[in-house]
C-alpha cells in the first residue's frame, strides 16, 4: 500500500477539516522543524494592487505574464508570484525582489539561497492561492476549486491507481466529484512534494514515505499538503497575506 493509498481511503469531503481560522501578519512567526506554515493569497479583483506588484517579479515571471492569454489569468499570476515573493521575505529578511530561484527537473521553484532550509511551495486555482512553508523537508500543496471535471472516470483511470478509479467511478455524481478531487490534490501536492511533477508520477518516488494531510481553506475548495511527516491539521500556523 502506497502513502497515497493510506492517506486516501474512504475519505469523505465532509471528514476534511476546514481551516476557518486565518490570521494576518505583518512579519511571520517562527518556523521550526517539524512546524507547517500554510498562507493564502487573494489572487481575484480583491487582491493587492497589481502596480505595486509588478516590480517584485523577475524578468521570467514577466516574460512568463505576457504569454498568458487573458487579464484575470494575467492578474491572478502576478498576485501569486509577487504574494510568494513577499512571503518568503518575512523569512529570509530580504527584499523580496532580491529573492532568487533555482528550479528542478520539473520546474519546482526552489531557493537559490539554501543556507535557510526553508522549503516552500505554491498553488493556485481561480481566485484563491496557498504558500505552504516548511523547514528541512520538502514539501507539496496543491489547492482545486471543486468544480465538474468533464468525464472524471476517464481521467481517474488515466490518473489514478485502478483502486482509487475504481472507486471514484461507483460513486455517485455527487460523490464522484468530492472523490475526484480529493484524489487529484493528494496527487498533484505528492509529485510536487518529491519534484517529480505530473509527467513522471509513474517513476520511482525520491522520498519512500509522504504524509498527505487535506483541509478545506474556503468553502468550494480543497487543498492537500505532503510531507514526509505532517503535523494535524488543527497544528498548522494558517495565516493571509494582507492586500494592503
Amino acid at each position: 500500500m502506497t502513502p497515497l493509498h493510506r492517506s486516501l481511503g474512504c475519505l469523505s469531503l465532509e471528514a476534511v477539516p476546514p481551516v476557518d481560522y486565518w490570521h494576518s501578519a505583518a512579519h511571520p512567526p517562527g518556523l521550526s522543524p517539524g512546524g507547517l506554515h500554510l498562507w493564502k493569497i487573494c489572487t481575484g479583483c480583491e487582491g493587492a494592487p497589481l502596480a505595486q506588484l509588478w516590480p517584485l517579479l523577475s524578468q521570467r515571471e514577466s516574460e512568463r505574464v505576457a504569454k498568458l492569454r487573458f487579464d484575470r489569468h494575467r492578474a491572478r499570476y502576478v498576485r501569486a508570484q509577487a504574494g510568494l515573493r513577499m512571503i518568503l521575505s518575512g523569512y529570509l529578511g530580504v527584499e523580496p525582489e532580491a529573492i532568487g530561484f533555482q528550479y528542478g527537473k520539473a520546474g519546482k521553484p526552489l531557493l537559490e539561497d539554501t543556507a535557510s532550509g526553508l522549503e516552500f511551495n505554491l498553488t493556485n486555482s481561480g481566485d484563491l492561492a496557498l504558500v505552504a512553508l516548511s523547514v528541512g523537508a520538502p514539501v507539496g500543496v496543491d489547492c482545486e476549486q471543486i468544480r465538474d471535471r468533464g468525464d472524471m472516470v476517464a481521467i481517474a483511470e488515466r490518473m489514478f491507481t485502478p483502486e482509487q478509479a475504481a472507486r471514484i467511478a461507483a460513486a455517485t455524481p455527487e460523490d464522484r466529484l468530492q472523490q475526484f478531487h480529493i484524489a487529484w490534490t493528494a496527487l498533484e501536492a505528492q509529485v510536487k512534494a518529491d519534484g517529480r511533477g505530473l509527467l513522471d508520477r509513474h517513476q520511482p518516488a525520491a522520498q519512500d514515505a509522504l504524509q498527505i494531510e487535506h483541509c478545506v481553506p474556503e468553502p468550494g475548495f480543497i487543498a492537500a499538503v505532503a510531507r514526509g511527516r505532517l503535523p494535524p491539521v488543527g497544528e498548522w500556523v494558517t495565516m493571509t497575506l494582507s492586500a494592503d
